[in-house]
């Protein structure tokens, strides 16, 4: 008998289909895209006895006539793949709106199995579901679950297996039922009216009050004043605890970095491939090392998101935020790629495919970089606990996030009064209900979203970390400015206190260590640069770091961490926030800051607004616009920040 088979879920947004999926799939699962598309491909394994199960996940969708590309690619997957079942997600709180999918998936000629998902949502709204007689109407298996409980899951396992293995031995015709709607061309009202009488013979209503604590927090949450104070004030408190909770695991991390580094300069003779040990020191550590020292910052961010999603209120932050998207000329849907921004561009920006007027999605996509992503936050991470006490490390991530929105706000506006005009597109969304998410989901989704990081750090990082490193230190100095070893030699001669003649010795190889670094490619890059740099408050190591950051904005932090640990033979590492603070101030350090919130976004980013916007031209506008706009800003903060410094 048949041991692998193919299984397509399937069902609307808010339905449920996602915790499902990771119940059935677990860790088994991989994301990636349908070939051709930018339409996000998510793929489970799932082992039952001996049988191998292979679980696609269908984007979430209304109905399958191809208005838009996820209809388009779950049409096109049903087809291609020829699923041996499919299982499709149903609210059972609505089922009447959610057996639309379910009767065009019973019209494509493959097995059906039903999930009536959260029944406890639809007891609770006073919704009695009888699923046998649901069944002998629809003519289709039925399995009822509560997928955040996990209640059901091992029945539909069984059902899942079971169909397969039918399907395998049965032939189509005698296997699938004959819906009542087979003729084509169906209209919307007779779909609906045919829905109606299968939920007419197995649903039963009683008015319960169970919706009302849904009804007055929405009255709370979806209010135009409170309802945004109150987002505002959750992003205050995500941004603080994203530093409060993650600060002790930072400091492991990064002691353990310290402490790796030192072990190899202690025990690594400085004569035994010298080359091999400074790459390994200062290349890879330094720069690997310095990216992965902020995943906990990472992982808690990803965390709070997955979360504020799974209990629903992600949906109402997207009505709220209608109001200011439509002051903006822009439509309320153009909030979800922004949210996904905050985790990184390239999703979001593929996630602008949603919007049906083309000048509402270029104009996201044009604004979307300036929502700080989680590479950024690895420069936040470095830069605020570093150069401001505790209690503002909160409000300056906050203010951070919230200056990314104002400028994407403003220059939205522009663009939609002048080179994207257009009257925008009616806002509708699904408010769904208000539930507790899982605490396997919530480490599924973080994790799902953190192990990109690791393997951008593991690999492209990895690679751009050993050839900045390379730029760093080659050529090698054959000649200095002034006679070094004379004024060392001096002065351990002289009979000055121990202290002062260290201070001294090591101002002394502080700087050969800058004439040093300023000879080698990496410096000669900087130093050309540094005269545009200098009105921002940029000296030229940070000129070399905003290079690497082009490929990908963690190698800001990966190249800082290299420049500085590039021939500094001390034993005991100084970690890289040291060192800063010692070369810069909280000014410059919020320029830095501002200056990469804003200018060009990273290459991916560049390569995904081509592709979607069909045209170089606008990868380039962004590029540049983005890059002209943060150097303008930047300047005009850093002087006027100067003068006040001054007075």
């Amino acid at each position: 008998m048949k041991e692998k088979y193919t299984v397509v879920l399937a069902g609307n947004p808010n339905c449920g289909k996602t915790t499902l999926f990771n119940a059935l799939t677990g860790s088994h699962q991989h994301i990636g895209n349908y070939p051709g598309v930018t339409v996000e491909k998510k793929e489970g394994a799932l082992k039952i006895h001996e049988a191998s199960i292979r679980i696609i996940d269908l984007p979430g969708m209304y109905d399958l006539q191809a208005h838009s590309p996820e209809e388009e690619v779950a049409r096109s997957v049903i087809e291609r793949e020829t699923p041996d079942i499919v299982i499709s997600v149903v609210d059972s709180s609505s089922l009447e709106r959610n057996l639309f999918l379910t009767s065009q998936l019973m019209e494509k000629g493959i097995p059906v199995l039903v999930v009536l998902n959260m029944t406890d949502t639809a007891e609770k709204k006073g919704y009695a579901i009888d699923p046998h007689l649901l069944s002998d109407a629809m003519q289709v298996d039925i399995v009822k679950t509560i997928g955040h409980k996990n209640q059901g899951i091992a029945l539909l396992k069984e059902k899942i297996l079971h169909m397969c293995q039918q399907s395998a031995t049965s032939s189509s015709s005698s296997m699938i039922p004959k819906p009542p709607m087979q003729e084509k061309n169906i209209s919307t009202e007779d779909r609906y009216r045919i829905i109606g009488e299968w939920l007419e013979k197995s649903v039963t209503y009683t008015k319960k009050q169970g919706s009302r604590f849904t009804e007055k927090l929405d009255e709370l949450l979806t209010h135009p004043f409170w309802g945004v104070g109150i987002f505002l004030g959750l992003m205050y408190v995500v941004f603080s605890l994203v530093f409060i909770v993650g600060a002790p695991f930072m400091e492991w991390i990064e002691s353990f970095f310290s402490w790796m580094g030192s072990m190899i300069l202690q025990y690594w003779p400085a004569t035994v491939y010298p080359f091999l040990r400074a790459l390994l020191v200062e290349g890879i550590i330094g720069g690997v090392g310095g990216v992965i020292v902020f995943l906990p910052n990472i992982l808690l961010l990803f965390l709070a998101i997955a979360f504020l999603e799974g209990t629903g209120y992600m949906s109402r932050v997207a009505f709220i935020m209608d109001a200011f998207m439509n002051k903006m000329n822009l439509h309320g849907k153009s909030i979800v790629p922004m949210l996904l921004g905050f985790g990184c561009s390239v999703p979001a920006i593929m996630a602008t495919r949603t919007l049906e007027s083309r000048q509402e999605r270029m104009t996201t996509m044009m604004v979307l970089p300036l929502m700080s992503c989680g590479a950024r936050l690895t420069i936040y991470a470095l830069l605020i606990p570093a150069f401001f006490p505790p209690n503002l490390h909160g409000p300056m991530l906050w203010l951070m996030y919230f200056i990314g929105i104002l400028i994407a706000m403003v220059a939205a506006k522009i663009l939609r009064k002048t080179i994207f005009k257009g009257a925008s597109v009616p806002f509708l969304i699904e408010l769904p209900e208000y539930r507790m998410p899982t605490v396997k989901n919530l480490l599924l989704e973080m994790w799902n979203q953190s192990k990109e990081y690791l393997k951008k750090a593991g690999s492209i990082i990895l690679i751009l970390s050993i050839l900045l490193w390379g730029l760093a230190s080659f050529p090698k100095i054959q000649m200095y400015s002034q006679d070094f070893q004379t004024e060392i030699q001096i002065t351990q001669s002289s009979t000055i206190p121990d202290a002062q003649k260290q201070e001294k010795l090591q101002k002394i190889a502080q700087a050969m260590q800058e004439e040093e670094l300023s000879y080698t490619y990496a410096g000669r890059i900087g130093r050309f640069l540094e005269p545009a740099l200098q009105p921002l408050g940029f000296d030229w190591k940070i000129g070399t770091a905003l290079i690497g950051a082009l490929a990908a904005k963690e190698m800001f932090v990966a190249q800082l961490g290299i420049v500085n640990a590039v021939r500094d033979t001390e034993e005991n590492q100084v970690p890289l926030r040291d060192k800063l603070r010692d070369q810069y101030t909280p000014l410059m350090a919020f320029c830095i800051m501002l200056f990469c919130l804003i200018s060009s976004p990273c290459v991916a980013t560049c390569a995904v607004t081509r592709r979607e916007s069909n045209s170089w031209k606008w990868a380039l506008i962004q590029f540049f616009g983005l890059t002209v706009i943060a150097y303008i800003l930047t300047l005009v903060v850093y002087q006027i920040g100067s003068l006040w410094c001054v007075l």
